[in-house]
């Protein structure tokens, strides 16, 4: 699956519409381990990973404020990751 290529022995950390059986099937595949909430059934996952979840999610909201990054104004991958190391320095000082 392209969304997840080339990812190995890690934990996959996603929302609850990802609670595929192929999707779960192709991280095990590539030995990670799936920490997906299920809508269908329960399934055992790692909660304090998941936590780390919500603060993953806050940080795309707050970055939405900065709008050259959720424009994409910058011509090359190297300016815009510099604007965006900027606006997480604004948001860790805040």
């Amino acid at each position: 699956m392209p969304l997840i290529e080339g990812i190995t022995g890690s934990f996959v950390l996603v929302d609850k519409g990802y609670d595929d059986d192929r999707f779960i099937k192709a991280i095990e595949d590539q030995g990670c381990k799936e920490v997906i909430p299920s809508i269908k059934e329960p399934r055992e996952y790692d909660k304090d990973v998941y936590k780390e979840h919500h603060l993953i999610e806050c940080f795309f909201g707050k970055i939405k404020y900065f709008r050259g990054i959720f424009s994409r104004f910058d011509k090359t991958a190297q300016a815009y990751m510099g604007f965006l190391n900027v606006a997480a320095i604004f948001i860790w000082l805040k």
